[in-house]
């Protein structure tokens, strides 16, 4: 049994035991949930620090491993785990930040059974999605983790719109789900068929020496970026995000949106870029003027909140589109950038929300201007908000600094995209800073009234309670004085999926029928500036 077996495998496996567990035993679920967390947690470490040491199969992924008896041989179905430097940062991230959620729901109090249940799901499905080399399991698992996202939001939800909220988060992805669903199995279809696999290095494989017929190409593809879109609240298919997050108990909204919601990046980049080359070139101007919408249009929206939740769930969606931005420069800097938000974003929305749901737990409002002067009773909370405002700015020392400026500067380097780089440096400085410092002066800065309802419960937080906001910061910091730690892993993986997706391939004269035969197959040829 692999590590990264053991990372999925635990929490699904205490899910099913808590399913055992009287439901009088809050104690022991609570414990059940934070220890387990905290052991996957450790096992991520572990893994991401034995990386570069560690052997790789013939694709490159390392630790990979099979669970017996899950999937199907017949079709091609395999539950296989493997990472390699685009998910191995994903992957220690959704660990970490499923162990600061965990610490983070003290303020279930009802049906704690149940919360537990589904959050322990929620984190399994999570991280075997981002592990799984099988398009089938990496569907699957996620929509595991997505379904616990709907129920909590409707039962533990907390807001007069929590019902309206899970109505449209519930339509939205689902529709999103199923797009990208339409989508993978029309991309299975198009390997022959005695030999069909859904593996995902198969895949890969395959189609970088026979390239898909353009017609498949450009049917598959937007199935792809729509739907996996929606998953991430691409402009403007984005307005469950915000809605949703704020409605949402505080450690719901700090797995989904901080680790989730990278689902569909992740499959883009993982699926979509390299089997689709000339699908991809050609929607990759659009894409790049929708992401204004997210980083310009959002963030206006942020500017007008008056909850800081929502002010923290559009703000969320605004940094989706500096990742957009960063993979349709297609080019190395820019993908590596989108893959180094991807994690910083994961951290620091798992922050933002974990911080509010505090400042709610012990106010029992989010309304900023019935909110101030917290950071005179909150020390502690008061510096974790203002650091979760600075990195959101993109404060050089924190890791979403490398990750905006590497996207910045790949972008500009593609000519047909520059008019969209100099409005989302704007955005980032100017509107990002905004919403951001206002949230600080209006909460932590404001005048105070002692007179306030919630005045004798304000209090900073215990040492306990300190923990999940101090470890989720310092993976900020550590990562963003230390970017090469990230950055020498992805660097080879991106390299290659930018070459991919970048080539133009012609079709060999007879292509190879059995999906065996592929990795000794000879590449189709590439028609580069090099070789004409």
């Amino acid at each position: 049994m692999t590590i990264l077996t053991l990372i999925f495998l635990l929490p699904i496996l205490a899910a099913i035991a808590l399913a055992f567990v009287p439901r009088n035993f809050a104690v022991i679920m609570r414990a059940v949930a934070v220890g387990v967390t905290f052991v996957t947690m450790l096992l991520a470490v572990q893994m991401f620090w034995q990386f570069n040491g560690a052997p790789a199969d013939e694709h490159g992924y390392k630790f990979v491993g099979t669970i017996p008896g899950l999937g199907a041989e017949s079709l091609g179905i395999a539950c296989k785990f493997g990472v390699d430097g685009l998910n191995v940062g994903l992957v220690l991230m959704g660990a970490i930040v499923a162990f600061a959620a965990a610490c983070c729901a003290f303020e279930i109090q009802s049906r704690e059974k149940e919360f537990y249940l589904l959050l322990l799901t929620m984190t399994g499905g999570i991280l075997g999605a981002f592990m799984s080399l099988d398009l089938f399991f990496f569907y699957f698992l996620h929509e595991l983790a997505l379904v616990p996202t709907f129920i909590m939001i409707g039962v533990w939800g907390r807001g007069e719109r929590r019902n309206y909220a899970t109505f449209q988060i519930t339509l939205y992805l689902s529709f999103g789900a199923l797009l990208a669903l339409i989508g993978l199995i029309a991309l299975y279809l198009q390997m022959p068929a005695d030999a069909r696999t859904f593996a995902i290095p198969a895949l890969t494989q395959y189609f970088a020496a026979h390239t898909m017929a353009l017609g498949a190409q450009n049917f598959i593809f937007p199935l792809l970026l729509f739907g996996f879109g929606i998953l991430v609240s691409l402009w403007p298919f984005h307005s469950w995000a915000a809605l949703g997050y704020s409605s949402a108990p505080s450690a719901t909204a700090m797995l989904h949106a901080g680790v989730l919601k990278k689902f569909g990046l992740y499959g883009l980049i993982r699926v979509a870029l390299p089997m689709m080359p000339e699908a991809t070139q050609g929607w990759m101007t659009l894409l790049a003027w929708l992401c204004l919408g997210n980083i310009l249009y959002v963030g206006w929206v942020a500017i007008r909140q008056k909850d800081l939740n929502l002010l923290y769930g559009n703000s969320s969606v605004a940094h989706m589109g500096f990742v957009f931005l960063g993979i349709a420069s297609l080019n190395l800097v820019g993908v590596t950038g989108a893959v180094l938000i991807m994690v910083a974003h994961g951290f620091l929305a798992a922050l933002t929300f974990g911080l509010s749901g505090f400042i709610y737990h012990h106010t029992g409002t989010l309304v900023m201007c019935e909110l101030g002067g917290l950071a005179r009773r909150m020390r502690f909370i008061g510096t974790a908000f203002v650091m979760a405002a600075m990195a959101g700015c993109g404060l050089p020392g924190f890791l979403n600094f490398w990750g905006e400026i590497t996207v910045f500067f790949g972008a500009w380097t593609e000519p047909a995209l520059r008019a969209v780089v100099v409005l989302a440096i704007w955005g980032a400085l100017i509107i990002g800073a905004v919403y951001m410092l206002r949230a600080v002066r209006t909460v932590m800065h404001g005048p105070s009234d002692e007179a306030r309802a919630y005045a004798p419960n304000v209090a900073d937080a215990t040492l306990w309670r300190k923990l999940p906001y101090a470890l989720l910061i310092a993976s900020l910091l550590v990562f963003g004085f230390f970017p090469r730690l990230l950055t020498e892993k992805i660097k080879p993986v991106t390299e290659q999926i930018v070459s991919l997706a970048t080539a133009v391939r012609t079709a060999p004269d007879s292509a190879p029928a059995i999906i065996a035969e592929v990795p000794g197959a000879p590449a189709a040829p590439l028609r580069t500036a090099a070789n004409p």
